[in-house]
């Protein structure tokens, strides 16, 4: 039975070619999307999945509550709350405590590598599955100033002589090297170079009181391995009483502590890393976006199968006969909807095959789209991949066939000669209608929010932020004096003007501290940055009252002046709200007392996602980390640069040249806003490729049913324009209706969910809405017309001799 369902399945291919070739071409072009989703989201599912312990691996969460506005859900934790789970929590077979940020210059003689890595435990080779190939880890990471290598970091540093037992410098430490590890897996939530030991941070931090504190929760991770067939609900149970009983000491300050599982720090929900840094918190994806991109994939898969259900019935009265047979020689509704399943999945396996030509075209594309993109998947093919994409492939054909293997079953012997093209999914709407419909609603819904989507980031990317980006190269010194930078680029007639800062504002980074006025206990969070006496007007911020930074404080502790911006005096009521009033008065920043030396018109210090808030400019000193700002006039830009980089290598030899200008950081601050509108733009043209397929298929449909009503009306006079307005005003109606629920449906999905989240957001125009219509109608028209201009010049003769 089977046999002869693929021998009748081939042949029916064979001989309907052009359709064939449609169907599959259209499943094909779809199914590289499904391919390169299933490839993703197995990525995504297979990172920590090489712990032996995984299952049973939680990360402690910390939930803050406080009168700031720094609330929230944090993957960091204090040490503190490590040290107290396992004191006091039964149930626990391992803790282990990670700290974050330990990064620096290791020398080995004249090799030095920049090298970046934790304080850890020795606790952490037993909770994690990170093999030593040399060393012993329950006490590689036991004394202070031990470190554990990767391979391949020992290599670097050592070459090919042995590493265990020697020294090596970072910054002005020693180290003793007492493990040699395997690099970390690709795959892994934390990646790091080096582990140095927890106890060395506890040396180095003997003067800081706060080192330990409960509410130190900013640059901590804590991991356990609850015991084998733990009681969990036990475990959170006295994870609530240990944090009400430390949280008693705090007066404005509640934390509260949860689990999350190791397999869902990747994917699950988004925490906030605080300074945890990208490789403390490692790849995340929210599972919404990923419940986004499988429901686009699903959609733009649906139009690939609502094109087999058209072209199916598109060919029924060419198989109208083949399915009367069947069922007069005793075949039942069963073995006929067999017959088309099995149809439908023999073209989708075709399809299999050049749509993983295909995937393997975009897997390049898809991966170099964004740089996290390049940091969080591979997407390599797996022998788990090729099972998922054979299954997804059998699941796309039968969901393909099942509505034509329906139709089909249905169809009686005595009616096979019938017209078969009435079956009603609504009252007054036959199916094929319902299915271009809805195709094309789909089609322009994916093109209009392309369409709305791009402008909006063209008009972020133009959007005036409060101060000038022009021109001007951000220098990132890595940790170097600027000094010698600064003298090098004042001798270069390209530079116009330079300045120091701590952080580039406007692109997403922030510091921040809090702020009172006077003796008032009310105190707010303020964005800061730390500034020189040539970064205002090399950015061209606006003073509105009072002036620059007037003394040149060389310490920290020496700096008097603040500059802040309209929100700070609106915030407090700093002389009543007047910004002149205001010169002069005295604010507290972060314990500090400062002197209100200018007021800066309001800018966008963060995202243009985030409102203008309060912002205070305090004087930079050489103890903070440096970004040079450099104007540039060249009409050699890249010979400029080269001249820059050229300079920064003499200056230091270890560390690449770090350095882009303004407006790319703008840029790269919202990559993944340009990537969704990349990804959704090449949906639309996929469902606009597909849809215009099926239309096709729906054209020569209607013209093979309605070849011996044109003949008769081509015999009656009918001009060949006024049968093809006959033949089209049927298809530009479903159109119009597809176009009447999808731009309202694109304007509103814009107006109630994106653009609330962009305060200073450009309203969306008619034309933005309307560009996407117009190019879907001129598709479909010359679809339409090419048909029906063809059925038109035929020769009413030929096609009616028969009558």
């Amino acid at each position: 039975m089977i046999g002869s369902y693929v021998k009748t399945s081939g042949r029916n291919l064979m001989r309907n070619k052009l359709f064939s070739f449609i169907n599959i071409l259209g499943l094909a072009i779809s199914m590289s999307v499904g391919l390169l989703l299933i490839a993703f989201v197995l990525d995504l599912r297979s990172y920590d999945r090489f712990h032996q312990n995984g299952e049973r691996i939680y990360r402690i969460t910390n939930v803050l509550t406080s009168n700031s506005e720094e609330n929230g859900k944090f993957a960091t934790t204090s040490v503190k709350t490590g040290q107290l789970i396992r004191e006091k929590v039964n149930g626990i077979e391992e803790v282990t405590i990670m700290r974050n940020n330990f990064s620096g210059d290791a020398k080995v003689g004249d090799n030095v590598l920049p090298i970046t890595g934790f304080w850890a435990e020795p606790s952490l080779f037993r909770v994690f599955t990170f093999p030593m190939m040399e060393g012993n880890p329950a006490t590689a990471l036991k004394d202070p100033y031990s470190v554990v290598l990767t391979e391949t970091a020992a290599r670097k540093l050592f070459g090919n002589q042995a590493a265990l037992g020697k020294a090596i410098t970072v910054d002005t430490l020693v180290y003793q090297v007492t493990g040699i590890m395997k690099d970390v897996p690709f795959f892994s939530h934390i990646s790091f170079e080096a582990l140095v030991s927890l106890s060395t941070a506890e040396q180095t931090h003997k003067g800081d009181k706060h080192f330990a504190d409960w509410t130190n929760m900013w640059s901590n991770s804590v991991y356990i391995l609850p015991s084998e067939n733990a009681d969990m609900a036990a475990i959170r149970s006295q994870l609530g009483a240990l944090a009400r009983e430390e949280n008693l000491a705090e007066e404005n300050t509640s934390i509260q502590l949860e689990l999350l599982p190791l397999y869902n720090i990747v994917v699950g929900e988004s925490l906030r890393q605080s300074e945890g840094g990208p490789g403390f918190a490692g790849p995340h994806m929210p599972p919404i976006v990923l419940w986004i991109l499988g429901g686009l994939a699903f959609v733009v898969i649906l139009s690939a199968c609502f094109n087999y259900t058209n072209l199916s019935i598109a060919r029924a009265m060419r198989r109208i006969r083949e399915i009367g047979l069947r069922k007069a020689i005793g075949a039942g509704k069963s073995q006929v909807r067999l017959q088309f399943l099995a149809e439908a999945v023999m073209i989708s396996l075709a399809a299999l095959l050049l749509s993983f030509l295909l995937f393997l075209a975009l897997r390049p594309l898809l991966i170099n789209m964004a740089p996290e993109m390049q940091r969080t998947v591979k997407l390599d093919l797996t022998p788990a991949m090729v099972v998922a994409f054979i299954v997804f492939s059998v699941a796309v054909g039968v969901v393909a066939g099942f509505m034509p293997a329906i139709f089909f079953s249905k169809i009686s012997p005595i009616n096979a000669f019938g017209n078969v093209a009435s079956v009603k999914m609504f009252k007054y709407l036959t199916l094929r209608r319902a299915l271009v419909v809805l195709q094309y609603t789909v089609t322009l819904i994916f093109i209009t929010t392309t369409a709305v989507g791009y402008v909006q980031y063209k008009n972020i990317l133009a959007f005036d932020l409060g101060f000038s980006t022009t021109n001007i190269l951000n220098i990132n010194m890595q940790d170097n004096k600027p000094d010698a930078m600064l003298k090098e680029l004042r001798e270069m007639p390209e530079v116009t003007a330079l300045s120091r800062s701590l952080i580039t504002t406007g692109v997403g980074n922030a510091w921040g501290g809090n702020m009172k006025y006077k003796d008032s206990r009310d105190s707010a969070l303020v964005m800061t940055n730390h500034v020189d006496e040539n970064y205002l007007p090399l950015h061209d911020y606006k003073l509105i009252a009072g002036g620059n930074f007037i003394a040149r404080p060389a310490t920290a502790e020496a700096v008097g002046e603040v500059i802040v911006n309209q929100q700070v005096v609106k915030r407090f009521n700093i002389g009543s709200g007047n910004p002149e009033k205001a010169i002069g008065e005295e604010i507290t920043l972060n314990g500090r007392k400062l002197t209100i030396v200018g007021v800066m018109q309001d800018f966008h210090y963060g995202k243009v996602e985030n409102l203008i808030g309060p912002v205070a400019f305090t004087f930079w000193t050489p103890g903070d980390r440096a970004i040079i700002s450099a104007k540039i006039q060249s009409a050699d830009m890249p010979g400029t640069l080269a001249k820059i980089e050229s300079t920064w290598k003499k200056i230091d030899r270890v560390h690449p040249f770090m350095a882009e200008f303004y407006d790319e950081e703008i840029e790269e601050a919202y990559s993944e806003f340009s990537t969704m509108i990349k990804i959704i733009g090449f949906l639309s043209f996929l469902a606009i490729s597909i849809a215009s397929m099926g239309l096709f298929g729906m054209v020569v449909f209607t013209t093979e049913t309605r070849l011996k009503e044109i003949g008769i009306r081509k015999v009656m006079g009918a001009s060949a324009g006024n049968l093809i307005f006959l033949l089209s005003r049927g298809f530009l109606f479903l159109l119009s209706v597809s176009a009447l629920i999808a731009l309202p449906a694109t304007y509103l999905f814009f107006r109630t969910v994106v653009l609330p989240h962009f305060p200073y957001h450009t309203p969306v125009q008619v034309t933005e809405l309307t560009v996407g219509l117009l190019a879907v109608l001129l598709i479909a028209f010359m679809m339409i017309g090419s048909q029906t201009l063809k059925a038109a010049r035929s020769n009413p003769v030929a096609v009616l001799k028969s009558e």
